[in-house]
């Protein structure tokens, strides 16, 4: 065994040496591009709500998956980050939009520039890591921890995030990176719109008014696609749309409150918002507190290190000591005076309206294939297979993904 070991570090290695040497040698001219838009919150079945006819042309022309499955819990940071690492939450270290770091007492939260932008929280080798290091030139519009100097890497392009940035706006810049001498020029771009979760927690994803949002999102995509084909590197972009995860619907009438059943004194730290909630408990009270926690109804609760192994969540220290999530249809709070939205996400994955979409076209994939779904883990090694780069380890497989390329 330890010989196979050492053969495979070697193969592997060698391969690395390979992969290096023609990237330098022969310069980027021979690289693939790769393009990458994320529209968060859009839920694998939004295309049946309305006509899609760009998000259709992609499929059509290349291929499409029934579903891409996130990572638990189904939330934004923690899964942007999951698929450009393969690394499931628990192992890159992003296990919340927000979260308490026990071992450094220090806390990460979306809205905190400086928790953000700081490459400690964040563990795993994201894509643009691997390209930079590998020789290619990336470059991010807002994707999760691209802001953040990771392994003493940053992508050759980055932005720091500023909502207010109009989507036309992030198409452009992605074209005039596009448009760089060819020395400058990344061969892989990410791009991130933060709609259409922003509507279906307003307005719920069965709202007439997501069917809209969808609508004009997929003429975006529309106006991406064109402004790629009027490059003349067009015949050698590949272009992947997706998202991080889906929408559920939220009622007022099946909401429970947490400070009907335990009591703020008895913990250190509580994490989280509905759904999903991680507790640190003060050791005093530790007796107490898993009996009551398992009183409360509509919720799955877990002790950390006991949480189903298919979730593949609850044994990093930022998971605190109590897990807790609300059952599907159902929404969680701390406080009564707390509002409810109509969407929400954050779930068990295994509920399909956590699901996203998946489609993707150009030289590297088949044409008019549908797949079945799979898990966003594998997008990383997808992404490395594309642009010829030696992967770093991870949760997800090629093999996995390998019926969605020629």
């Amino acid at each position: 065994m330890i010989l196979t070991n050492q053969l495979i570090s070697s193969y592997q290695a060698l391969v690395f040496t390979v992969c290096l040497f023609l990237t330098i040698t022969l310069g980027a001219q021979d690289t693939p591009y790769l393009v990458i838009l994320s529209m968060d919150g859009f839920r694998w079945d939004y295309p049946e709500k309305t006509a899609t006819p760009n998000l259709d042309s992609i499929a059509a022309q290349g291929v499409k998956a029934k579903s891409i499955i996130p990572s638990f819990p189904t939330k934004t940071f923690p899964n942007h980050y999951t698929m450009v690492t393969g690394l499931y939450p628990d192992h890159h270290g992003i296990v919340q939009n927000e979260f308490y770091d026990p071992q450094y007492d220090r806390y990460y939260r979306i809205g905190n520039r400086q928790a953000v932008m700081d490459g400690a929280f964040y563990s795993g080798e994201p894509i643009w890591v691997t390209a930079e290091k590998q020789g290619l030139k990336s470059a991010s519009y807002y994707w999760v921890g691209s802001e953040a100097e990771i392994g003493g890497v940053r992508p050759s392009y980055w932005k720091e995030y500023d909502g207010k940035v109009p989507f036309e706006s992030r198409i452009d810049s992605v074209i005039s990176w596009l448009n760089l001498p060819e020395d400058k020029r990344p061969h892989l771009i990410l791009l991130y719109f933060d709609e259409p979760d922003g509507y279906g927690h307003t307005y719920g994803p069965e709202s007439q008014a997501i069917i809209k949002k969808v609508a004009y999102l997929d003429s975006l995509v529309g106006v991406l696609t064109y402004k790629l084909s009027e490059l003349s590197i067009y015949g050698e972009i590949n272009l992947i749309v997706t998202s991080d995860h889906g929408m559920a619907e939220n009622t007022k009438e099946k909401s429970v409150v947490l400070e009907d059943y335990i009591s703020r004194k008895w913990f250190s730290n509580i994490q989280g918002y509905n759904p999903n909630y991680s507790f640190q408990v003060k050791e005093r009270y530790r007796r107490k507190v898993m009996a009551k926690m398992n009183s409360i109804p509509h919720v799955m609760v877990w002790k950390h290190g006991e949480v189903p192994e298919r979730l593949h969540y609850g044994s990093n220290p930022r998971t605190l000591d109590i897990i807790l999530c609300a059952e599907d249809g159902w929404n969680v709070r701390m406080k009564h005076t707390e509002s409810i939205s109509r969407g929400a996400h954050g779930y068990d994955n295994a509920n399909t309206d956590m699901h996203a979409i998946f489609y993707a076209k150009g030289p590297a994939f088949r044409e008019g294939h549908v797949s079945d779904s799979f898990e966003n883990v594998n997008l990383y090694p997808l992404m490395a297979r594309i642009l010829g780069l030696m992967p770093a380890a991870t949760d997800g497989f090629i093999e996995n993904v390998k019926n969605l390329l020629k």
